[in-house]
């Protein structure tokens, strides 16, 4: 699949960066491991379409964003691709400990005419954000996202994490030392999935 769905309201422009994204990501995944080899055939669904739906759920007034473990891109350097064109005032940043995959991401931005910053540091000692949004991917437990969500989250801000099919299990752990709201975003790409929308984040 090359393509959205029609509620993505992805423009010609930002498809066709994506699609470079898409080949730099296929060209570097031998050495560095990106993407699991066995995700590539669908890389659109899996990987790109599950990190553009984060987009679609941020607060209307975000200013900033930080993606921490963003890897091979995901949903970091895909919220910024979109932003570009649907939300060009955006100022995201990525965190990326992994100097090679830090360098893959600024090798995409570079590629695709997208400005965002790409942090090559641990979460816990990255320069703190003070994010409207703060989100990740197959990085951590919920418990410990929201942790990590203290250094660089503002004090109004929403975290946007996309959990599998134990999230409801993710959510009640976390709740032995957090106070938050959430909302439950059914995910386009797993029935099984969700974007979880956390705020009001504080310790029980």
């Amino acid at each position: 699949m090359i393509g959205f769905p029609a509620e993505l309201d992805v423009s010609r422009e930002t498809l066709e960066r994506l699609k470079i994204y898409a080949e730099l990501l296929k060209k570097w995944n031998p050495a560095i491991n990106l993407v699991a080899p066995s995700t590539l055939d669908d890389l659109w669904h899996r990987h790109m379409l599950d990190s553009a739906q984060v987009f679609l759920a941020r607060p209307e007034l975000a200013k900033s964003w930080c993606d921490v473990g963003t890897g091979g891109g995901f949903p970091g350097v895909v919220v910024a691709i979109m932003a570009k064109d649907a939300m060009p005032e955006l100022k995201v940043t990525c965190i990326e400990s992994d100097i090679r995959k830090a360098t893959f991401l600024r090798t995409v931005l570079r590629e695709t005419d997208v400005t965002a910053d790409v942090i090559s540091d641990r979460i816990e000692k990255a320069p703190e954000q003070n994010a409207d949004v703060f989100s990740a991917r197959a990085l951590a437990p919920l418990k410990d996202l929201l942790n990590f969500s203290q250094r660089h989250l503002a004090d109004n801000g929403a975290c946007l994490f996309l959990k599998g099919a134990r999230f409801q299990e993710e959510i009640d752990e976390a709740r032995e030392n957090w106070r938050f709201e959430v909302d439950k975003i059914p995910s386009m790409t797993n029935s099984d999935a969700v974007i979880l929308k956390i705020g009001a984040i504080n310790r029980a």
